[in-house]
């Protein structure tokens, strides 16, 4: 499919050809240049490390056509330092900070007519990948590595956008352990959370929250996005936990809640404290902003504002991300970077 056939306003979140990708490989100890690629086949060793032993980790990040015309990423930097650390713990060789940000420059400079015209609500989503490549059959880690970027338009994650959801506790399964790697954004986690989801969503609720698999007692994270919510008394309150993702988008959200004049906590938060709670949002780079307007947990069903109407608050944060993002307002934190 071109993107003169795409109906840019009911997209999808999902996988879409574009014109190009790129790669760089770590080899002999260091890393080569980047390169074009047009095949989205790629040859790899039956043995590679990633397919055996789970060395692969990924990123999330967004272009976005603004109102102006240009196109612009969204906080890269950090999707770029979060690989890092992922990969430090995971004892694969990360690519260099610069490294990313070119791979993921270039792969929006050269999709750009990829890049979703403004005032569609769509963008462009940019999923930065590194693997372990080297055949090994002994449990360590790769000696070569691979390290691509590849972009495709997408819609909303969730099909109604920014519209309010039900959640279900998910306490069969758990997502991840203390001191496990339930903070980095390895393949695994999602590998793992993929049958509690999917039982979740075969009872009717589109995400699934996680409490922390040690006690079952303090909120974790959502399936695929970082929990927060907006007390009574107007604090915005989110998990501290070893074993969440710590997200870019809610690390933003909390500077732009500071700057409303809101109190930020980021806290332990027990399941019992629901009720303290007067919106709920799930935050991410693919959703940026999902309202939740009910908790389901056995028997106990906790609901937050009316079923079809976004909280005041998390509509306020969801518009001015999104304006920054699409040019709407200033960028007074700087988090743009043009893509030239």
């Amino acid at each position: 499919m071109s993107q003169q056939q795409l109906d840019w306003s009911n997209l999808g979140f999902e996988y879409m050809q574009t014109d190009c990708y790129l790669r760089a490989d770590f080899k002999d100890g260091q890393w080569g240049k980047l390169s074009v690629c047009t095949d989205p086949n790629f040859s790899i060793h039956v043995a590679a490390v990633c397919l055996h032993y789970g060395q692969a980790c990924f990123e999330g990040l967004k272009a976005f056509r603004r109102k102006d015309g240009s196109v612009a990423l969204f906080r890269p930097h950090e999707n770029a330092q979060r690989m890092i650390s992922t990969a430090k713990r995971t004892m694969m060789e990360p690519p260099p900070l610069e490294l990313f940000i070119e791979a993921v420059k270039e792969t929006v400079s050269r999709n750009i007519d990829w890049v979703p015209p403004y005032g569609t609500g769509a963008s462009l989503y940019v999923r930065p990948l590194l693997i372990g490549a080297s055949p090994r059959v002994g449990v360590g880690p790769s000696e070569d590595y691979m390290f691509f970027s590849l972009g495709m338009p997408v819609g909303p994650y969730y099909k109604n956008g920014f519209f309010p959801v039900k959640a279900y506790v998910q306490e069969s399964y758990d997502r991840a352990a203390p001191l496990g790697v339930g903070n980095v954004k390895v393949a695994g986690n999602y590998a793992a959370g993929l049958y509690g989801d999917y039982e979740g969503k075969h009872k009717g609720y589109p995400i699934c929250l996680y409490l922390d698999s040690a006690h079952h007692r303090y909120i974790d994270e959502f399936g695929t996005s970082n929990f927060f919510g907006i007390t009574k008394d107007n604090k915005y309150v989110t998990p501290e936990s070893s074993s969440i993702l710590p997200s870019i988008t809610n690390n933003s959200l909390r500077t732009i809640a500071e700057g409303m004049g809101l109190k930020v906590e980021r806290r332990k938060i027990d399941i019992e404290e629901l009720p303290d709670f007067k919106e709920v949002g799930a935050c991410g780079t693919a959703a940026v902003i999902t309202p939740v307007y009910s908790i389901t947990r056995g028997d106990k069903v906790y609901t937050f504002g009316k079923e079809n109407e976004s909280g005041e608050i998390l509509t306020k944060l969801f518009k001015e991300i999104q304006g920054i993002q699409y040019g709407e307002i200033e960028d007074k934190y700087d988090w743009m970077l043009p893509i030239n």
